[in-house]
């Protein structure tokens, strides 16, 4: 009886054990002056992109280069007192475009901006050729020895 009990346990902790290492995570612990820091730290870490998990926000992310940016973003609101547009510029220079969710229009990123515009225009083009084709299809007309060929061969069938 013991044995089985000892056994059940055994069970339970070998499909718990992932369960609990999936729950952990690492926590970030920062000090703040005033409610306002704090939330605007939390809204400037949601609006970066992490650099290593493509698309997932820093805030998100438990990659070691999304620790590095959430420490960096608190020296610049905390410590440096830099505003919003401060804090985006710094990391848009050190990071470039990327971390930015929404990319800024210039001649790096003018292709990001245009390509739903140019693909849309295409798909209607595309589009109304296919659709030409299939109405000069359906009205084709025939003239009196090609309708009566056409009449014997269905005859014959």
């Amino acid at each position: 009886m013991r044995r089985m009990t000892f056994i059940k346990l055994a069970w339970a902790m070998l499909i718990g054990l992932p369960v609990l290492c999936w729950a952990s995570g690492p926590v970030d612990i920062y000090q703040f002056d005033s409610d306002e820091e704090h939330r605007r730290y939390k809204l400037l870490i949601e609006e970066f992109r992490c650099p290593k998990c493509l698309n997932t926000n820093i805030a998100g992310s438990d990659a070691p280069i999304a620790q590095d940016l959430r420490r960096t973003v608190h020296r610049l609101v905390v410590q440096d007192g830099l505003t919003d547009q401060e804090v985006r510029d710094f990391l848009q220079a050190r990071y470039g475009d990327f971390v930015l969710y929404n990319p800024p229009f210039s001649a790096r990123t003018y292709v990001i901006w245009l390509m739903p515009g140019l693909l849309a225009v295409l798909a209607i083009f595309v589009l109304i050729s296919l659709l030409r084709r299939a109405r000069s299809r359906r009205g084709l007309i025939l003239d009196d020895a090609a309708e009566a060929q056409l009449k014997a061969i269905l005859k014959e069938e």
